[in-house]
């Protein structure tokens, strides 16, 4: 199984979010899964890598060529992508992956988040989408989203399509194969 995660590559991030990215990758490698990502080395974008990487697990990129020097391509990553641009990585991320991690981030995340968040309830792909939130950056979010919905600009079974977690485990639980 490929798990794909969305995180930040901003630089001054608190410690705590580098901390979790580290977690989370380490959590994908240890349930014996492959991390695919942006393919930078910058911030958590790094970070999440290095934990994937140091149990053992695979991991695959995917960077546009104009991010190469920007996010700092991660030449440690066992496969290396490279698409002319946002929209061909965020296609590739999909395409290459079985299940979605969120992690606190800036419109980047979130614009990888709520792409693939609207092609699962467009019923383009079936697969599973956390966001681990430990922390509650995302929290202000839930309460637009959740207004959003009181007011019937979300349509009846969108919010379900996403686990929202506080803890990586139950992050890995909610994307893990159901057992039949």
């Amino acid at each position: 199984m490929r798990v794909s995660v969305y995180c930040s590559s901003a630089k001054d991030i608190p410690q705590h979010s580098l901390d979790l990215a580290f977690e989370v990758g380490v959590a994908i490698g240890k349930a014996g899964w492959e991390l695919v990502w942006g393919g930078g080395k910058a911030s958590m974008m790094g970070k999440v890598a290095e934990g994937a990487r140091s149990v053992g697990a695979i991991t695959v990129g995917v960077i546009p060529q104009s991010l190469r020097n920007v996010e700092f391509e991660d030449e440690a990553a066992h496969q290396m992508h490279v698409v002319s641009d946002m929209r061909s990585r965020k296609a590739k991320l999909e395409e290459l992956s079985d299940a979605f991690i969120a992690l606190p981030g800036g419109i980047g995340t979130l614009e990888e988040f709520f792409e693939i968040w609207v092609g699962r309830y467009l019923k383009f792909h079936n697969k599973p989408i956390a966001v681990c939130d430990p922390t509650g950056i995302y929290k202000p979010l839930q309460t637009a989203l959740d207004h959003l919905a009181q007011q019937n600009f979300m349509k009846p079974g969108q919010a379900e399509l996403v686990t929202w977690c506080t803890d990586v485990p139950s992050a890995i639980r909610a994307i893990s194969p159901k057992m039949a």
